[in-house]
């Protein structure tokens, strides 16, 4: 039989708000067993932003943009780890001061304790572990830019939206801020802070930076959709890590966490392949690593917190939701979502966020409601805090992508593009 959370913990996501409000400034002691998962976890996180991705997103581009697109998330990841050591983790995690963002004592990561509040970890650990994320969360966005945005300006604008979105945000919910202390909003491991965030921002770009040339009429053939496939397995892999990782511990909650993150992408990846064999008469690879990853994404938010059963659902639903918000966006709007990370992440994440309120009830076999909230309650907290995020992403990210573009082109040139973005790699090359 697997824990689970009681209805307290379970009004806390992943009890993170709870830390940040104790009123002991550190823990006793740190636990060894615990801190070496959470390192573990947060190397797994690290391996899914960058192996992970680069082999996703390479195998799914051209060949002539292979080497540019691995490059543009590599370069996102350096840049956003540095930035966030330098200022996000505090504009995230430190001191509450309005409920809005983080107190601005921990820049560097100064003054970090020996033991983070309310854990049996070092702050460091913690402080690794939401590196990891926020990393992840800045580099899937080069997805649905690839083949014609400028490396430059990817990695000025994925820099600043780190600090500028994805801190507050984590603030608001992970940080003990205004949606989490208020509304009593949950978000176990990232649906709103990383994917709503991330996939809806992509969105946006995309629509700034325009369809690449000959799209939708012309058919892009992928490079390697075998090594897509191994890189959507990496993830599948890797997120395991960020889901148990998010419970902090190395205890039954995160096993429970594990187990619910693993059937949501088994039975999301079966149905995406069912919906193509009736939809289509055929399968994919790429069907089978889209329907995984959307299951991966759709459970983040619930999975400390519904049963295996409820998992399940919510991977069969995710498959159905983002198969359909593929055809949506790219065949029927026409937008060049590339590599359909608003359809995968951005829906998903917005979905698993709402439909945690229903499969928390223990009816269901969920941990329960926080004392005062019942399933109406809960509804009402995740979709006003998932518009929300929406809407910040959305503005926000056009704030700063406009704004950089007035020095730095957002897209390459057209013969640039024609020609492939690894062109300029294989020059280098040959110089050397």
């Amino acid at each position: 039989m697997i824990r689970k959370f009681g209805p307290a913990a379970a009004a806390l996501s992943l009890g993170w708000a709870s830390m940040a409000a104790a009123q002991s400034p550190y823990a006793a002691v740190n636990d060894s067993g615990d801190t070496a998962w959470v390192l573990i976890a947060a190397i797994m996180v690290l391996l899914m932003a960058l192996p992970g991705l680069a082999l996703s997103y390479c195998g799914r581009v051209r060949a002539r943009n292979v080497l540019a697109t691995a490059l543009q998330g590599a370069a996102v990841v350096a840049a956003v780890s540095a930035l966030w050591v330098a200022l996000g983790y505090t504009l995230a995690f430190g001191p509450v001061v309005n409920g809005w963002i983080g107190g601005g004592s921990s820049w560097m990561l100064n003054n970090l304790g020996n033991v983070r509040v309310g854990l049996a970890i070092p702050e460091s650990t913690f402080a690794l572990f939401h590196l990891a994320l926020a990393a992840f969360a800045a580099a899937l966005m080069v997805g649905a830019w690839v083949e014609r945005a400028r490396l430059g300006w990817i990695v000025i604008f994925c820099t600043l939206w780190s600090v500028l979105i994805y801190a507050p945000v984590t603030h608001w919910i992970w940080g003990h801020g205004w949606m989490a202390a208020r509304l009593g909003v949950l978000d176990f491991a990232g649906g709103l802070t990383i994917h709503a965030t991330a996939g809806t921002s992509s969105l946006v770009v995309a629509l700034l930076l325009g369809r690449r040339r000959g799209f939708p009429q012309t058919a892009f053939s992928a490079y390697a959709p075998a090594l897509s496939l191994a890189g959507g397995l990496v993830l599948w892999v890797g997120w395991l890590g960020l889901a148990g990782g998010a419970a902090l511990a190395a205890n039954d909650d995160a096993s429970a966490t594990i187990i619910n993150t693993h059937v949501s992408a088994c039975l999301a990846a079966l149905t995406f392949l069912l919906i193509e064999r009736i939809a289509a008469g055929k399968i994919s690879m790429a069907g089978f690593a889209k329907g995984a990853l959307a299951g991966l994404v759709a459970i983040t938010p619930a999975a400390g917190f519904v049963s295996p059963g409820g998992a399940m659902l919510i991977g069969v639903a995710s498959a159905v939701l983002c198969r359909g918000a593929i055809g949506l966006v790219k065949h029927k709007l026409h937008i060049d979502d590339s590599l359909d990370i608003f359809s995968i992440h951005g829906v998903g994440g917005v979905f698993g966020s709402i439909a945690l309120a229903i499969f928390l009830a223990p009816e269901l076999g969920g941990t329960g409601y926080a004392p005062g909230m019942g399933m109406a309650s809960q509804l009402t907290a995740q979709a006003v805090a998932s518009a929300l995020v929406v809407l910040v992403s959305a503005v926000g990210s056009a704030i700063i992508a406009l704004s950089i573009s007035l020095f730095l082109p957002m897209r390459v040139s057209e013969a640039q593009e024609n020609e492939g973005l690894d062109a300029a790699f294989w020059d280098a090359a040959r110089q050397d």
